[in-house]
């Protein structure tokens, strides 16, 4: 079940939000490293 719920929102996160790979990550604004470890937390949860 919360496998499930994890994988639904990481495939709502990839077409979404906006995606980070290509930008040094210490010039992030505060809303972008947020955005950035939302998404980390997601994909950790949907393949664990």
């Amino acid at each position: 079940m919360k496998k499930s719920i994890f994988k639904t929102l990481a495939l709502i996160n990839k077409v979404i939000l906006p995606r980070y790979s290509k930008k040094d990550i210490t010039k992030l604004s505060k809303i972008e490293k947020a955005i950035v470890a939302y998404r980390y937390w997601v994909t950790l949860n949907s393949l664990a």
